[in-house]
């Protein structure tokens, strides 16, 4: 079952959460969206920025034009990080072109949101499984995704998932080597036991800490240590949590969470 992000904020209140994902195309005025969240005592995470694009569709004026919009409103209402997912292949681009083609892509979209005063976090996609049989793989680690970060501009850092950092064969050291304002946010997830690394499949992913495959401690340990001071957010896929009541998936990720910090 799903509910509406207006719907989503008191179960999110009562299942112990500290924030909420601001979803900007909800209905309602700036305004109307941060009392929507500051009456339930919930401050704004991060946002998706709204140009759903990939290797085959590139930035539009249009598209820009309806980021900067969505940046406007974010900015007002407290929401300052943006996030989005770089495929870990291609098809068609082999590794340098498809580089330069996300930094020509994502340089004009971190201007206009830095007009805002709003940052972007891109997620490396870690699983061997999505890069297999594809005829070019792209960036699927920490320091290639830094690169392309600096390339993109200093508003551009990482959207750093524990499920990616761990199919990625990351590393504590990798973490706490960066900066603070290399990370704009961060997901947690735990990975299903019995599988090897190499086999994990991406939509299959456990609540954080219930299986105690992926390290947490250290994940977690290492952002404190760095300094990182934005949202954790969880992020599991688990297909029966789609037959169950949305206060019950609420009520369980919440405890997810808890456990886990």
């Amino acid at each position: 079952m799903q509910c509406t992000w207006e719907e989503s904020l008191p179960l999110a209140a009562a299942a112990g959460f500290e924030g909420s994902d601001v979803l900007i195309e909800s209905s309602g005025s700036p305004a109307e969206l941060a009392d929507a969240l500051s009456s339930r005592g919930l401050r704004p995470g991060g946002a998706v920025q709204p140009m759903n694009f990939t290797n085959e569709a590139a930035v539009t004026k249009e598209g820009l034009a309806a980021i900067d919009q969505t940046a406007c409103i974010a900015a007002e209402v407290g929401c300052t990080r943006f996030t989005q997912f770089i495929l870990p292949f291609s098809d068609e681009l082999p590794w340098k072109e498809n580089f330069r083609w996300h930094v020509d892509q994502f340089r004009p979209i971190a201007q206009v949101l830095a007009d805002h005063g709003c940052r972007i976090g891109l997620e490396f996609i870690g699983p061997k499984t999505l890069r297999d049989g594809r005829k070019f793989s792209f960036i699927h680690t920490i320091h290639p995704i830094l690169d392309l970060c600096e390339q993109i501009g200093p508003n551009c850092g990482l959207l750093l998932d524990s499920w990616h950092w761990y199919t990625s064969l990351g590393t504590v050291e990798e973490i706490l080597a960066l900066r603070p304002d290399q990370v704009v946010y961060v997901h947690i997830n735990d990975a299903p036991a019995g599988i090897p690394i190499e086999q994990h499949q991406d939509f299959n992913r456990c609540l954080p800490g219930e299986t105690g495959v992926i390290d947490l401690a250290g994940f977690l340990g290492a952002l404190r240590t760095i300094g990182y001071d934005g949202p954790v957010t969880p992020e599991p896929f688990i297909d029966t949590f789609k037959e169950k009541p949305p206060r019950e998936v609420a009520n369980l990720v919440g405890a997810g969470l808890l456990a886990a910090w």
